[in-house]
């Protein structure tokens, strides 16, 4: 299997998931499970089998951040030093190139610690791969699922 590129932060975030999964998750859906189990006939107890379900959910959660961070590569980004070149764990500001431009800004991170809503970039991501190589000032065009995008990349930080 082939390593799987995270930062440092996102690593810290996957690990601390997996805790709360093992350690406050997990025995929360057991004690659910042997609730419903006391209130008898399992065939029809609604309870009993979304808890269940939940557990499986659980368990199969636990085993992709265990199996996902084994195979990390970790990257401490703030050790990165790229100059203004966009490379993953950056921090890009870009301004898009339409009237009425806003200044947006990503970083470009593993598909795993991917969070648009969080600004945080998938380096899968059409945009990502479109800025990987470029620099500050560089104007980037790509295609985007509604039509072509145009950015400028003002800034590139990493931290």
């Amino acid at each position: 299997m082939s390593q799987i590129p995270l930062t440092q932060q996102g690593a810290e975030r996957l690990r601390a998931e997996l805790e709360r999964l093992k350690k406050v998750d997990r025995p929360a859906v057991i004690e659910a499970i042997a609730e419903a189990r006391a209130h008898g006939d399992l065939k029809e107890n609604a309870e009993y089998h979304a808890a269940r379900e939940q557990q499986g959910f659980i368990e199969g959660r636990i085993q992709n951040l265990e199996g996902s961070l084994g195979n990390a590569r970790i990257i401490d980004v703030s050790a990165l030093d790229a100059g203004t070149k966009v490379v993953f764990g950056a921090t890009v500001t870009l301004l898009e190139d339409v009237e009425g431009a806003e200044e947006v800004t990503w970083q470009i991170v593993g598909d795993l610690e991917a969070d648009v809503n969080e600004k945080r970039l998938a380096i899968s991501a059409p945009l990502a791969r479109a800025l990987i190589g470029k620099e500050e000032g560089d104007v980037v065009e790509f295609q985007a699922p509604n039509g072509t995008r145009v950015y400028e990349i003002v800034e590139v930080q990493y931290r």
